[in-house]
């Protein structure tokens, strides 16, 4: 994850850069912010408003963490707050380090996993909110998030986790083989509300939550310079082609010479997903029959990008090979797993 934290005092500042260190221990991306006075090693000074650093922070980053009060978090991402489908994590750490509260996207943002982690780090005390954790009950929205499953409707999902904070049996389908033992709550029976695992059309239950697998991921490759409404267009184009939805996607891949490529950035964080990269040794070790180019070995160093980037992002196997068009390429991977109870 990418984690911005923001520091107003002196004592949050060494705070946040303890905080800081655990989170890249844990292998995790951070930036640390605080007033230009507090500043130390490592550290961005904070010139603009509490707003306005939010505001980017929710465009760039997958969480902020706030060593602050937490009324100065709740103000400055007020303007910013959307959609928990979208929205970041948002937590703050009191100045004392004695709670980790998550504010904003505990299960689809997965700010509640990063409090548990950092308050058992820093000896604290996590404050969980979310009805489902309070009430140690299954939460649809985490199972999904584990398992890599698009949620198709955020109204039944909702309506799952009603039903079982009021004692209600809620049924439960699944396409895919299932690992682990069935949760209190869930029932395999009759229900008028149930989860269905599933990439058909098929209703097994009168109110059916699907949850989609997303067992695709998408090879890229482009001249220097493609815009994202470009590679967005040729995107869509072949997966349309292929009969895959843009849902069942859990990652684009490509070279590491890429990683800083505008178009295909902008057109991840368009998407909501993942942009790997992986250096031409990495591509290389890819498995499997892949269709070579002498251009592109004598350019990049390997001779395969978009199939073997597609490969190593999904972790199974080559579904549709390189197509080419206008200085892009593109290839679809796609590996099949079971689904987990923990």
């Amino acid at each position: 994850m990418t984690i911005w934290l923001i520091s107003y005092t002196a004592r949050g500042r060494a705070l946040a850069a303890r905080a800081a260190e655990i989170l890249k221990g844990a292998g995790h991306d951070c930036r640390t912010f605080a007033l230009p006075k507090f500043c130390g090693d490592g550290d961005e000074p904070l010139t603009r408003s509490g707003a306005d650093w939010a505001g980017a922070g929710f465009a760039e980053a997958d969480a902020l963490l706030f060593c602050c009060a937490s009324g100065i978090a709740v103000r400055v991402i007020a303007p910013h707050v959307r959609d928990k489908r979208t929205d970041p994590a948002v937590l703050v750490l009191d100045e004392g380090g004695r709670f980790v509260i998550p504010l904003l996207s505990g299960h689809l943002g997965g700010a509640n996993a990063l409090a548990l982690d950092v308050a058992n780090q820093l000896h604290a005390t996590p404050v969980l909110t979310t009805a489902t954790d309070v009430n140690g009950l299954f939460a649809v929205d985490v199972f999904a998030k584990a398992n890599g499953l698009h949620i198709e409707s955020m109204a039944l999902c909702k309506a799952v986790s009603a039903a079982l904070l009021a004692g209600e049996k809620v049924g439960f389908r699944s396409d895919l083989p299932v690992e682990g033992a069935l949760p209190m709550g869930l029932t395999t029976g009759d229900a008028d509300l149930g989860i269905y695992v599933s990439a058909g059309n098929g209703q097994p239950f009168p109110r059916t939550l699907r949850l989609t697998p997303r067992p695709y991921a998408v090879g890229l490759g482009c001249r220097r310079g493609k815009s994202a409404e470009e590679l967005e267009m040729f995107l869509l184009d072949n997966l349309q082609k292929c009969g895959v939805g843009l849902h069942e996607l859990r990652a684009l891949g490509s070279i590491d010479l890429k990683k800083d490529e505008p178009g295909l950035a902008a057109l991840s964080q368009k998407l909501g997903l993942p942009f790997v990269t992986y250096s031409a040794e990495e591509l290389k070790a890819a498995p499997g029959d892949f269709t070579p180019s002498a251009f592109v070995q004598e350019v990049t160093g390997v001779d395969s990008v978009c199939e073997r980037a597609a490969v190593l992002a999904s972790g199974g196997t080559l579904a549709v090979r390189k197509v080419a068009k206008d200085g892009m390429t593109f290839a679809l991977a796609k590996k099949e797993e079971a689904i987990r109870f923990e």
